[in-house]
């Protein structure tokens, strides 16, 4: 992809200004609204290669957060054809399914931390005031969240045991989430710690993912660094290159080392797969040793991992932060998501968003739960529709 220069540049580099400055407020971020509205320039998108078709033959609604743009994405079908659709949030990180409840969390990592919990809608109130919309696609809508403080800078979320957790970041640490807004640190690296206790003042490590096993021991952790120092995640002299680590959650010891500013690690086939950011690629880990499964166009960020094939995001590389992407040209980055064979490592098809910025996560929940989000482009007047008279969310009986 060529780079975005001239009078159009100019115009995207004022955009993503603007959006990175966006529910700054804490009282934007608690009432989730900042008086400001979407630019579609930003949903505009092309699919390349198999894509679609990769998403309509697993049958599945792929959730993306893209954190920059306040944007959580749905991209399904429905009917065969092709469905983007979205809901504002600020700055969405970390994705978990809980797929025994039917739920999705999201993090919002602004001042204060917010999880929101979504769930798919099937019904309608009955009203004489307005013709409630059909639900045909069952759309995910929040039902509740819960408030955190800004200081746990919330990144990855996880389910482990049936129960919620999440990279406390701020905290070098991991806690887990109660349903009631608490939480509490259960596990950290053994090297931040001293005498015993865990180092949860600032931000050491960028302890930053989750991949998540039956419990915390069988677990595995990302970070970009495993020595603290005096320079911190953020100093723009913060050494990076291969610096990053995957922590075993049984030793709280680092498994495997020569990462540069990893994400998103997922647990798939007894093995460890990483976004090894820096350099663009997605890698496997299999005791102790990395193997590169495919190298893409940006800063690889956001997986998940269904029926063989790998659902890996890129953004773009953050000038100010390009030292942090040794191994990547920033002009040739792009904001996307790609469908990768795991088997191959080919590239079976790409979505990408020629205006987009920043992905953080990427999860699947079966289309037959909900086709999407309440937002779809042109269509705000049913989405309005569906706030105003959705139904309390129901279980059903599983297919």
């Amino acid at each position: 992809m060529a780079p975005v220069s001239g009078r159009s540049g100019d115009r995207l580099d004022r955009l993503w200004s603007e959006d990175q400055s966006r529910w700054r407020d804490p009282a934007h971020a608690l009432t989730v609204w900042d008086g400001g509205r979407l630019d579609p320039v930003l949903l505009s998108c092309r699919a390349a290669g198999q894509w679609w078709d990769v998403i309509d033959r697993l049958k599945m609604t792929l959730l993306v957060t893209r954190e920059y743009e306040h944007l959580l994405l749905a991209a399904s079908t429905l009917e065969g054809r092709p469905r983007l659709t979205y809901l504002p949030l600020p700055h969405p990180s970390g994705l978990a399914i809980d797929r025994e409840r039917r739920t999705v969390a999201v993090a919002s990592t602004r001042n204060p931390n917010q999880i929101f919990q979504l769930s798919p809608v099937t019904t309608t109130l009955p009203r004489a005031d307005r013709t409630p919309p059909r639900l045909t696609d069952r759309p995910l809508v929040p039902i509740r969240s819960t408030i955190h403080p800004g200081a746990m800078y919330i990144h990855d979320l996880a389910y482990i045991g049936g129960r919620l957790h999440a990279n406390s970041v701020g905290q070098n640490a991991v806690v887990a989430l109660d349903d009631a807004g608490g939480d509490t640190l259960v596990w950290w690296p053994r090297c931040a710690e001293r005498r015993g206790r865990p180092l949860i003042a600032r931000n050491h490590l960028q302890l930053n993912s989750i991949a998540a096993g039956a419990t915390l021991e069988e677990s595995f952790f990302t970070a970009s660094t495993d020595r603290i120092t005096a320079r911190r995640p953020g100093h723009l002299n913060f050494p990076v290159d291969r610096r990053g680590v995957l922590f075993s959650g049984a030793t709280r010891e680092p498994v495997v080392r020569g990462l540069t500013r990893p994400h998103s690690a997922r647990l798939h086939r007894g093995a460890a797969w990483i976004d090894d950011s820096g350099y663009g690629r997605l890698v496997v880990t299999r005791s102790g040793s990395l193997d590169t499964v495919a190298e893409l166009p940006g800063w690889t960020r956001g997986l998940c991992i269904m029926g063989g094939i790998a659902f890996v995001g890129t953004s773009r590389v953050i000038p100010r932060f390009s030292h942090y992407a040794p191994g990547l040209k920033p002009e040739r980055s792009r904001c996307a998501v790609h469908a990768v064979d795991l088997d191959s490592g080919r590239v079976l098809g790409s979505l990408t968003w020629p205006s987009g910025n920043q992905i953080f996560a990427i999860d699947w929940i079966p289309r037959g739960w909900s086709a999407g989000l309440p937002f779809h482009r042109g269509a705000h007047a049913r989405a309005a529709d569906i706030f105003y008279t959705f139904g309390a969310p129901r279980r059903t009986h599983r297919t």
